[in-house]
């Protein structure tokens, strides 16, 4: 009941007559978890992102007049609607921020989330148009959100909620293979995802291409092998290749090796998680993993697997696991000493308040914007590496660009070439065997001809999308003299602006 009545007060103080009243109290919002780490006179998320994009402004090609136009936010939708719980009704507030449509369709995810709001919103949109440019992959920003708090929901009533969601997108021309694709976000993942593909078809039975309103599904609804662990690959990949720069191991006296590297990681969700497994697989040692309410650390190491399957086994907390000191105030284990430090959970997670304490070498920025403008200053003078969230995130919609085109083309990765790869390579095995008489066992065979999977061609294909955009970034860094945020940044900004002055505009000249 308690929860109830917050839902019924949270929606009546939100009720507004126009975007203005809206607007002024959606940027107001801010939660306990994003503002542990700042100071009262810092700027919010979106004001953040606008500081950044001003500063990279200044090292870009584009004009006065373009720069305006890329950092405004082309279109934001706010709805209401109403949702039974308990026998009473409960207003839901949703929100869809489409940042830029230079190239389309606008892509980013949806979170259901209780922080949701519209500045957060709009802030998402806008690094996920930037993070599009940055890795080179033909989407506008887009970003959306439900203020909800899942676990206070049965999954009927998730579904309900996110149904209706889909039917106000539809209605309002804010989704579709060629409009907007969502993904799952905060809160959300293939389940909901799915229902979004089926509400849409529902509406759209004659669109073929329907299931491309909506990447991240699970695989039998069209989704594509490897989605689910991308975006940590791709912190993964992002990592390795600035570990071998040797600018980058003279400023971290750091050997370049991922084995024995130490890692802390914030946040043990999907995008941590599979950080985690990665970089532990290839040697490195996670010393410690940050959550809400605990962090979990052990100096030697921690094993990645067998701290999920504990919390899975146990009410979904690390309390009580054997091979790790418990730290209940969790925030400080941002603090220890370590290599690499992934922040991988929310926004705004260094601060002026822990800037200044923070020991790790290099900050891999895992999470959308987990540290403030302020902070990143602070700690690029402490002399860390700081790799920028548009950068090492985009792991993501990497793969969702993949599921995107595989939904379009109608066809799964592989299906066509796999066996006449393997009989060429089989066909040119056995050449080589009659010239050096000497036959391999039949294991050696199938692993040499091994064709690729749909798994491994969207591994390679979102290692090879890291590497190139890693070396822009790097190379425009050290061309300019700036850090790689605003590198990167600046890279976006001129490949966005390219992309404009090319297509023009039938409206903005007389």
């Amino acid at each position: 009941m308690a929860s109830l009545l917050a839902y019924q007060l949270r929606a009546a103080s939100r009720k507004s007559f126009g975007r203005g009243a809206l607007s002024l109290r959606a940027r107001q919002l801010s939660t306990d978890l994003t503002n542990k780490a700042t100071e009262d006179d810092e700027p919010k998320f979106l004001r953040a992102v606008e500081m950044f994009f001003d500063r990279a402004a200044k090292h870009s090609n584009a004009s006065e007049e373009t720069l305006k136009h890329i950092k405004s936010t082309d279109s934001v939708l706010s709805v209401t609607f109403p949702v039974e719980k308990d026998g009473k009704t409960v207003m839901i507030r949703g929100y869809r921020s489409q940042h830029s449509r230079h190239r389309l369709p606008c892509k980013g995810g949806i979170r259901f989330s209780s922080a949701v709001d519209l500045q957060e919103v709009e802030a998402l949109s806008a690094l996920m148009t930037y993070k599009c440019a940055v890795v080179d992959v033909p989407f506008g920003g887009g970003k959306g959100g439900i203020m909800i708090d899942p676990k206070e929901w049965t999954e009927a009533e998730l579904e309900r909620i996110t149904r209706r969601f889909t039917l106000e997108l539809c209605q309002k021309n804010f989704i579709g293979p060629g409009v907007d694709v969502p993904a799952p976000d905060v809160g959300t993942g293939p389940r909901e995802m799915g229902w979004i593909a089926d509400t849409y078809r529902n509406f759209n039975p004659q669109d073929v291409n329907g299931a491309a309103c909506v990447t991240g599904k699970a695989l039998s609804l069209g989704g594509v092998r490897g989605r689910t662990e991308a975006t940590g690959l791709g912190v993964y990949y992002g990592v390795r290749e600035f570990l071998s720069f040797p600018e980058v191991q003279a400023k971290m006296k750091h050997s370049g090796k991922i084995d024995g590297t130490s890692v802390v990681i914030q946040g043990f969700g999907n995008v941590g998680y599979w950080a985690a497994k990665f970089f532990e697989a290839n040697g490195a040692k996670i010393t410690g993993i940050i959550e809400h309410d605990v962090a979990a650390y052990n100096k030697d190491g921690i094993n990645v697997e067998q701290l999920a399957l504990w919390r899975k086994e146990n009410g979904g907390s690390f309390r009580g696991f054997p091979d790790a000191q418990i730290i209940e105030n969790p925030m400080s284990v941002l603090e220890a000493e370590c290599d690499v430090l992934i922040p991988a959970a929310l926004e705004r997670q260094i601060g002026m308040r822990n800037a200044h304490k923070i020991r790790a070498k290099l900050i891999g920025e895992a999470a959308n914007g987990p540290v403030t403008p302020a902070a990143d200053e602070v700690l690029r003078n402490n002399g860390a590496v700081i790799i920028p969230d548009l950068l090492l995130n985009a792991g993501g919609v990497c793969v969702s660009y993949f599921e995107w085109a595989k939904n379009l083309s109608h066809l799964r990765f592989g299906r066509m070439n796999k066996r006449w790869d393997e009989r060429s390579k089989e066909q040119l095995l056995s050449l080589v065997e009659g010239n050096a008489g000497h036959p391999l066992t039949e294991v050696e065979r199938r692993q040499l001809i091994h064709g690729a999977e749909e798994h491994e061609l969207v591994y390679s294909g979102l290692e090879d999308t890291m590497i190139v955009a890693c070396n822009e970034t790097r190379q425009t860094a050290n061309a300019k003299n700036i850090d790689y945020r605003t590198a990167a940044l600046a890279n976006s900004i001129n490949k966005i602006a390219a992309s404009l002055a090319g297509s023009g505009s039938i409206f903005t000249h007389a």
